[in-house]
């Protein structure tokens, strides 16, 4: 049996998967596509799993778009299926009930970036490139990028990375929102890693009612969101991990949360 194209490790509630296929740039194929879905159920379903982290293996790329090999041969019906399959990857990252950091140490172009989009925060090296240059081989976005990039940067820088197809600096990604830090290349795991290990320490309960909140809530009008945000809010009057947070505010003390 082949290895798997994606490693695992994990350490104090933190689950990083790497992409490991530095030969290709970590580029997605099936395969790869598969083993990262697989993985983030594995994930979600894991209680001992806080915080999920996400990478590519070596020192040039997080993942640097599709396996463009493969795409070569497809045909309109396996297009479809192959961009079903990534959009539905994109979707379960997205509405995972668990943060998702994707530490960007390199290229993260097409599927990459895509990929990327997908967490809930983005740290990049600050010698990353990203883009969407689908348009350099003749193709579009089919991963999901052009409504998050809409959604993340707005039209108009929807529009410049997708119609033009020229990959940008990680400066110039944070000033567009697409990205949430940028840290120099050799401290990008040190900020990954305390970025990480602040979100497992916080209460996985109210972690997940703000994803639900922000990711669900955003993607209806304004009077339906504030009233899901209304009802996550009660909901975790009804937990043990609430009464404990207020608790310890009031006694002064660090709160230990058990996710229940």
């Amino acid at each position: 049996m082949a290895p798997s194209p994606v490693t695992v490790r994990d350490a104090e509630g933190v689950r990083t998967l790497t992409v490991d296929r530095p030969e290709r740039l970590n580029a997605l194929d099936r395969q790869t596509l598969e083993a990262l879905d697989a993985e983030f159920a594995a994930a979600a379903a894991d209680a001992s799993v806080r915080v999920v982290v996400l990478t590519g293996a070596g020192p040039k790329a997080f993942v640097a778009g599709a396996d463009i090999a493969e795409m070569n041969q497809l045909d309109a019906i396996a297009a479809r299926e192959f961009s079903l399959l990534g959009q539905r990857l994109m979707r379960r990252i997205e509405r995972m009930p668990k943060p998702v950091v994707a530490a960007i140490n390199g290229y993260a172009l097409g599927g990459g970036l895509e990929l990327a989009m997908a967490c809930h925060l983005r740290i990049a090296a600050d010698n990353a490139r990203m883009g969407q240059p689908e348009i350099n081989l003749g193709l579009a976005p089919g991963f999901g990028g052009t409504q998050r990039l809409l959604r993340l940067c707005g039209r108009a820088a929807a529009l410049e990375l997708c119609l033009l197809g020229t990959p940008i600096d990680a400066a110039r990604a944070q000033e567009l929102g697409l990205v949430n830090r940028v840290v120099p290349a050799a401290g990008l795991q040190a900020e990954v890693d305390a970025l990480a290990a602040r979100l497992a320490a916080a209460a996985p309960l109210a972690l997940r009612a703000i994803l639900d909140a922000v990711v669900v809530g955003g993607e209806c009008p304004i009077e339906e969101g504030l009233q899901f945000e209304t009802a996550q809010f009660a909901l975790l009057f009804a937990t043990e991990d609430m009464r404990e947070g207020t608790s310890a505010f009031l006694e002064k003390r660090t709160p230990q949360f058990r996710n229940r």
